[in-house]
């Protein structure tokens, strides 16, 4: 536990580098959480059963003048854990930021989709189209609801794996939006359970059109080999990474050589801006990461 501790507190004080932070914590863990962290970032108090924000927290849309949030009914991915804390922190947030929230009319979590900003959504049929999450309902049925909560029109959606870790796949730790038209996807090894996963869901991508008639562009970006021995949830992408104003702050996983070529691909992906790298082993090994971790919130209009 004071591993994971260190992790998120290590992920605060990065991205406090570059935007302002709000760390949540349970009442009796505040004032440690506080100092762990540097004095510009803000505590606030909101019981929480676990750590992935991205999952249990609001989806933030924008519209003419205004933001809203969108609360995805967090269940625990399909009631695989206690869940009754994490189910109202979307809730918590928006009611003490003030901000409209918006029931979505289906259950998910924040990492089961990828936008990019202008129309389209990538996401993994296991994640959602899943009876632990939305029994009865068909893929074209959860699309729509997609659509009209989202404000997307297009979607795309690869197979990914049920039962494999406790989301199902999420598609943030396979692909993500560099800009629109452009999807980083992150590549396993030959020996990696994941091969087939991907195999399917590149062939997928790689013909695919966006929102705009576009054919997407597909960057691959590998993953680590050199890790030593790890459990069998360790995530080792490095495309579960967090953009923030002017910088993206991503993991490093011990294999030099990779870490190294991870860095520079997504430094070339995202011209401008500082990339920072740093371990979150503890956060890997309960199936996580930097992106899984956090949630980022549009200035207000």
């Amino acid at each position: 536990m004071a591993e994971v501790r260190e992790d998120i507190a290590r992920i605060a004080r990065a991205i406090a580098e570059f935007e302002p932070v709000v760390l949540l914590a349970n009442r009796r863990d505040v004032k440690s959480a506080r100092h762990s962290c540097v004095s510009e970032i803000d505590v606030v108090s909101i019981p929480v059963d676990d750590l992935w924000v991205r999952d249990t927290g609001p989806s933030f849309v924008l519209g003419p003048g205004s933001i809203a949030g969108i609360d995805l009914n967090f269940n625990g991915w399909g009631d695989k854990q206690i869940h009754d804390h994490d189910r109202q922190v979307a809730r918590e947030i928006l009611t003490g930021e003030r901000i409209e929230r918006i029931q979505a009319p289906i259950t998910g979590e924040g990492g089961a989709i990828e936008v990019d900003g202008q129309g389209t959504l990538v996401a993994t049929e296991s994640s959602l189209v899943n009876a632990n999450r939305n029994p009865g309902r068909s893929r074209e049925d959860i699309e729509a609801a997609l659509k009209t909560t989202l404000g997307v029109t297009k979607v795309l959606w690869v197979e990914g794996v049920k039962g494999h870790d406790i989301t199902d796949y999420h598609i943030d730790a396979l692909a993500r939006f560099t800009e629109p038209g452009v999807l980083v996807m992150s590549t396993p090894n030959e020996n990696a359970p994941w091969v087939k996963v991907y195999d399917q869901a590149h062939g997928v991508l790689g013909q695919a059109l966006d929102a705009h008639g576009k054919l997407l562009e597909i960057v691959e970006l590998p993953e680590p080999v050199d890790i030593g021995a790890r459990g069998q949830d360790f995530l080792a992408s490095y495309v579960n990474y967090y953009v923030v104003n002017d910088g993206v702050v991503m993991p490093c996983f011990g294999d030099r050589k990779a870490d190294a070529n991870a860095a520079s691909i997504v430094r070339d992906l995202y011209p401008g801006r500082k990339v920072v790298q740093f371990p979150v082993d503890a956060l890997a090994e309960g199936g996580g990461g930097i992106h899984c971790a956090t949630q980022q919130m549009p200035r207000r209009i």
